[in-house]
């Protein structure tokens, strides 16, 4: 199995290279979509997140108000860290489950959001950056999610800084040409992700 963790910055454009590579065959594991499954209503990770944040945070039918939640913790460093401490481990043990039960060839893509920010450089066999020029993040940020500027920064100095998560990886997907460009990318990075896969297969 090869291990594969794939991040980059917020709307740096990791849920298409990730896509893209599911479509060659890759088993994508998304911090994101377990996070989600982490806090659904009579979940633990719900209940602690309201034991923590309050009844504010939750919607009337008992889930979790994403957008209430996230106006606190964007702007409160403590937080977001309280935050992490809940969800993290949740989602970590999520996606040890669903890379349990993958064949033993398989190439498994981790997406993590926070991949360097939570120590997990590391971990991966090969790690790989999306990496974009902030203010083409901000403006995704304003036109994706209704963002205003100051929110789109906030959201951004919320990660860790562009340096620092390109000086931690092994491959960097640039993402700021065209649809096309990047799948073209996303191809290449795939043969590369191929060879890699058999070469720990000899060696094993």
């Amino acid at each position: 199995m090869l291990r594969v963790g794939l991040t980059g910055g917020i709307a740096s454009g990791k849920s298409a290279v990730a896509a893209r590579l599911a479509e060659h065959g890759a088993l994508v594991i998304d911090a994101d979509v377990l996070a989600r499954e982490a806090v659904q209503p009579g979940s633990p990770g719900l209940a602690a997140i309201a034991r923590r944040f309050g009844a504010s945070v939750l919607l009337g039918d008992g889930s979790l108000d994403r957008s209430r939640l996230a106006e606190v913790i964007f702007g409160d460093a403590v937080a977001r860290a309280d935050l992490n401490a809940i969800v993290h481990p949740a989602v970590r043990a999520l996606a040890q489950s669903r890379e349990g039960a993958a064949p033993a060839e398989a190439i498994v893509v981790h997406v993590i959001p926070l991949l360097v920010e939570t120590g997990q450089q590391d971990a991966f066999d090969v790690l790989v950056v999306v990496d974009v020029d902030p203010e083409v993040q901000i403006s995704r940020l304003i036109s994706r999610n209704g963002l205003t500027r100051e929110q789109a920064q906030a959201r951004l100095a919320a990660q860790v800084d562009r340096a620092r998560r390109v000086a931690a990886a092994d491959i960097v997907i640039s993402n700021t040409e065209s649809l096309a460009e990047l799948q073209t990318r996303v191809d290449e990075l795939w043969a590369r992700l191929c060879v890699a896969s058999l070469g720990e297969h000899k060696e094993r």
